[in-house]
């Protein structure tokens, strides 16, 4: 499967130049919005993200209007379900070197990809436990930067039939998927991991956060053990592709399965932004 089609800087194109920070030292940030039917879901949700973050980064990034006609672009372009990633590097460096360069020109590249939605998860789906660990950061911490290794590296040990694989830091504190994010439920309601050391501040995460509460369910943010979430009432993943994602099974830990994380799928899946 691969990209339907790239804009560079608003152009199309395959290919970046070999001195951009991003391919050099991962220096940037992404994003993946999902379309359905020509709308990118959650796009402010996402654009809000990605601006806080290369603020962090001290990336001066001031094509949000042009990124924005980018997106539009590829919306016009998707089939009923796709994936628009959008990447915003530093930009190219005249130098060697970690340093950034001052008056750099930021890149964005904004690609649309095929995808399939997350088949019927009633069910249920398996996570697995990752053996490589999350590397804590508070610098990087939550952002969705181009530094991925960890996650690769988790990926690659997901199992056949299974959703996603569990991470987890050197304190042996849960972290998220290698892809998601998790949370648990008991007694009705909901945990998720701080993503102040390490991990991803996901948009699908925010949009539970944000919408539990006026379902009138309880959330709150904390540490969370793998044997918290094996003994949890219910637990669920989330990411902007699949949604709200109930989990049957945790390594060979079966989950009980009640209604919450459905209740919270169907209601997130009704939403516009």
């Amino acid at each position: 499967m691969s990209a339907l089609q790239t804009w560079i800087d608003g152009v199309p194109g395959v290919s970046v130049p070999s001195d951009d920070r991003g391919l050099q030292y991962g220096d940037g940030l992404f994003e993946t919005i999902l379309v359905r039917d020509g709308r990118p879901r959650f796009l402010e949700a996402h654009l809000t993200r990605l601006m806080l973050g290369l603020a962090r980064l001290g990336v001066p990034f001031e094509s949000i209007d042009a990124l924005r006609a980018d997106i539009a672009c590829a919306a016009a372009q998707a089939p009923s379900v796709a994936i628009i990633k959008v990447i915003v590097t530093r930009g190219s460096s005249r130098r060697r070197g970690y340093a950034p360069e001052e008056g750099a020109r930021p890149r964005r590249i904004v690609a649309l990809w095929p995808t399939v939605l997350t088949p019927s998860v009633a069910s249920g789906v398996v996570l697995g436990i990752a053996h490589s660990r999350a590397a804590t950061s508070s610098a990087l911490a939550g952002l969705k930067h181009l530094n991925r290794l960890e996650n690769v590296l988790a990926a690659a040990e997901i199992a056949e039939g299974e959703f996603d694989v569990i991470m987890v830091d050197f304190a042996h504190r849960v972290i998220s998927g290698s892809s998601c994010n998790l949370f648990v439920v008991n007694a009705g309601r909901l945990a998720t991991p701080h993503v102040d050391t390490a991990g991803v501040a996901g948009v699908m995460r925010g949009i539970v956060l944000r919408e539990a509460p006026r379902l009138g369910i309880g959330c709150e943010l904390r540490a969370l053990t793998l044997e918290d979430v094996t003994n949890a009432d219910e637990v669920f993943a989330t990411n902007a592709r699949a949604g709200v994602v109930p989990v049957a099974r945790v390594g060979e830990h079966p989950i009980r399965m009640m209604d919450l994380s459905l209740k919270l799928r169907a209601h997130v899946e009704s939403l516009d932004a």
